[in-house]
């Protein structure tokens, strides 16, 4: 493929389009996704601009991985046992019901579909994409259990889907379908992924607890999400849950293998490359309508729109229905079992953040040409407009209106994560000043060093201590407050006198940067 002048300023033109995209989308308060489908969108129908086909092997295979990887690894192990029903039937039993309601309608109302096409549309549109709903959930203050489950249900249903996905495919490349070769292959699929995750995460912590080594251990966490996704997909199993387990695992164990460079170190790649991944994807998605439509003949405006309005309809209604249903049955069935409590409203919530995303539109895109007959594969083009149609309006529709469905049902913020932050930082400083009481037998320890620390610690501790003291007058808070804006002004100065240094040529670049460096790791403590 020659790639000259006239692409690379085309490629150029494009990756300036995202970046301002993604700078103007904060402004508005909309979620990037949302604000980089509909630039993508818009892009696609200018003149001049080539139509990008999204590859489904670099979604399915190069980007989900490390996405999937970086989302499990960051999730709370504790809150995902905590939330394990209703993300279990979110996740495997909505799935299985949006697909079955999907293939209905669009068997009996989409231009005679057949019931191989139906399902395998079903599948497509039936896992979500968390991105854009968590981020308004979190700029809200949405309970924390309320994104828990939203997160984890997309960390499963993926695999559920692509397996009910693989199934149908099957059927409908075949012409056969068995009920006990379809449970038996689901099964094996969850219980190989997991499986396979375990043993990979188990493998990658045993190399990476002898190393010491930051590149070269963010370098294998990179790696991760291949070495389970892979394995498990040549097994016909869940490449999924493989990367979801060895995800978890890996997150849960972290702390006791790596030292705190690879953590600061792997922290920032990660958060900086999954960023970068979903927006160049999220942008691709919109870029994709004109080639979509392109492709679709025999069909007119009027039956398309009307379709892609039926489709998502019953995707939304579907999850409107069971969601709520799903996440009560639990207590129904099993009255004895711990079940965290359900606030009214939070069901709703959930129900109304089911956007889909680019895995339902690689999806789409990997459907077979022919079937085993050498036929073309059932409306295959139909199927990928109409998974497009579904991406769009949960993606903008929902996206756009999830704020007022918050602001209605008034969800307020359980403020949990401070809570437990601060008595987590309690707890560290009594063990701080218990060791140091411990290291005062030492000959090393001077007695004026220990107590300025004894002072440092026992000030942090008076400090979260007043957050659950309703009697508190706030100002140890404020000397707290006074003394980060103090400290910031003195960094500034450091960073002034160091920066003039370097113009001067007294320190190279290198001196420089590391001196930075300090100061910033000094700077970000101040919020603590």
């Amino acid at each position: 493929m020659h790639f000259g002048v006239h692409e690379q300023l085309i490629l150029m033109s494009l990756l300036l389009a995202i970046a301002a995209l993604l700078v103007a989308a904060p402004m508005l308060r909309i979620p990037y996704p949302i604000f980089l489908v509909l630039g993508g969108l818009a892009l696609g129908f200018v003149p001049g601009v080539p139509t990008l086909a999204l590859p489904p092997d670099v979604v399915l295979i190069a980007v989900l991985p490390p996405l999937l990887y970086s989302s499990a690894f960051f999730t709370s192990l504790r809150d995902l046992r905590a939330n394990a029903v209703p993300i279990g039937m979110l996740a495997i039993g909505l799935v299985i019901a949006t697909m079955s309601v999907v293939a209905v309608v669009a068997h009996r109302w989409v231009d005679n579909m057949s019931w191989s096409a139906a399902f395998v549309l079903g599948a497509i549109v039936s896992p979500t994409d968390p991105i854009a709903a968590t981020a308004i959930m979190r700029r809200l203050g949405v309970p924390r259990r309320v994104v828990t489950i939203v997160e984890g249900e997309s960390l499963v249903n993926d695999g559920t889907a692509l397996v009910l996905y693989r199934v149908a495919i099957a059927a409908a490349v075949s012409g056969a379908f068995s009920f006990w070769n379809a449970t038996w292959h689901f099964l094996w699929a969850a219980v190989g992924g997991v499986g396979v995750g375990l043993v990979v995460g188990f493998l990658v912590a045993a190399v990476r607890r002898r190393l010491d080594n930051p590149p070269v251990e963010v370098t294998i966490a990179l790696m991760t999400g291949y070495l389970a996704f892979i394995p498990a997909n040549a097994l016909d199993a869940s490449g999924v849950l493989a990367v979801v387990t060895a995800g978890v695992y890996l997150g849960w164990r972290t702390p006791e293998l790596t030292s705190v460079q690879t953590r600061l170190q792997g922290v920032a790649v990660f958060e900086i490359l999954a960023f970068v991944l979903n927006a160049l994807v999220f942008a691709l998605v919109g870029l994709q309508l004109s080639g979509i439509l392109d492709a679709l003949t025999g069909h007119s405006g009027g039956s398309l729109m009307w379709w892609g309005l039926l489709i998502t309809g019953a995707v939304v209604v579907s999850r409107l229905i069971w969601g709520p249903v799903l996440m009560y049955l639990p207590k129904v069935l099993f009255p004895r079992l711990r079940h965290g409590p359900i606030r009214a409203g939070n069901p709703v919530v959930v129900a109304w953040s089911g956007m889909r995303g680019a895995v339902s539109l690689a999806a789409a895109l990997a459907i077979p040409l022919t079937t085993d007959a050498g036929l073309p594969f059932p409306e295959r083009d139909l199927i990928i407009f109409l998974t497009f149609c579904v991406i769009l309006g949960t993606l903008v529709f929902q996206g756009l209106t999830l704020p007022a469905v918050i602001r209605a049902f008034r969800i307020e913020p359980d403020n949990l994560d401070e809570r437990e932050d601060a008595k987590a930082r309690i707890k560290a400083a009594d063990a701080a000043l218990a060791r140091l009481e411990e290291l005062l037998e030492e000959d090393w320890v001077r007695e004026d060093t220990a107590s300025r620390l004894r002072g440092l610690y026992g000030f942090r501790r008076n400090r979260f201590a007043s957050r659950f003291d309703e009697n508190s007058d706030g100002d140890i808070e404020q000397q707290s407050l006074s003394y980060q804006r103090l400290r910031r002004e003195l960094l500034d100065a450091e960073r002034s006198a160091i920066v003039d240094l370097r113009r001067d040529g007294v320190i190279s670049g290198d001196v420089e940067r590391r001196l930075q460096r300090d100061l910033d790791l000094e700077d970000a403590r101040l919020d603590i």
